[in-house]
């Protein structure tokens, strides 16, 4: 399984939100610092994420070139990903793959497009929910559609990789509810990467056996709760 430690970009420095909460952020410091020392423990591949953009307040574009110039590995983007432009920004900051929420959810004609742009291989799709009731706009605003519908409409449209996070738990240190884990396990045919909340090596555990192929890891690797370069051995 492939862990996944993840950047949260606000402001130019590296923040875990509560829940989603942007007036509830714990700073940790220069991201290049961060990105540098997750490769350094044997991270094969970082999550970007800018939450300004995602909010509309702002952009790290700086953060994300600096990451990119010191780094060896690949990572992928996420954060206001909402316009063809925007995805030819993200993958020419020299993002492996771009990542989309709102858009896929809201906008099925642009998420074809963006498909069409750049393959399946560098477009991943964000399903950011309370369980399984979605949320867009930066965890914000919640989406009247059913997650469940939006598995197969995607699967049918083409996506390949699909990154689930369960915002009730994101940044808690909770661990994951594994039982909704399962529920989109089973509706989604292809590369499945999930996070929020992930606290120990139980967690770990839990997502290997249900086969899934990736993990994002945030505030635990932060907190020390989990050691990078001790779970990779497990997992």
């Amino acid at each position: 399984m492939l862990l996944i430690p993840a950047v949260d970009l606000k402001g130019g420095q590296a923040v875990r939100l509560l829940e989603g909460d942007p007036s509830r952020e714990t700073p940790y410091g220069d991201p290049v610092l961060a990105a540098l020392r997750f490769q350094e423990e044997g991270a094969r591949y970082l999550h970007l994420v800018d939450l300004d953009r995602a909010l509309g307040t702002g952009h790290n574009r700086e953060a994300v070139e600096a990451i990119r110039k010191a780094l060896r590995i690949p990572f992928e983007l996420a954060g206001g990903i909402r316009s063809l432009e925007a995805l030819r920004e993200a993958l020419a900051l020299g993002a492996d793959r771009a990542v989309v929420g709102t858009v896929a959810v809201k906008e099925p004609d642009l998420l074809k497009a963006m498909l069409a742009e750049a393959g399946p291989e560098r477009l991943a799709v964000a399903l950011d929910a309370r369980g399984l009731s979605v949320v867009v706009s930066g965890w914000q605003e919640r989406a009247s559609v059913s997650a469940l519908d939006l598995l197969s409409q995607w699967a049918a449209m083409g996506v390949r990789t699909l990154i689930y996070t369960d915002v009730r738990r994101d940044g808690t240190l909770m661990g994951l509810d594994l039982e909704v884990v399962a529920r989109v396990r089973e509706a989604w045919p292809h590369t499945l990467i999930a996070g929020g909340g992930i606290a120990g090596l139980q967690d770990l555990l839990g997502l290997k056996g249900l086969g899934v192929e990736g993990a994002i890891l945030g505030k635990a690797l932060y907190e020390g709760r989990i050691r990078l370069s001790e779970v990779l051995e497990v997992v």
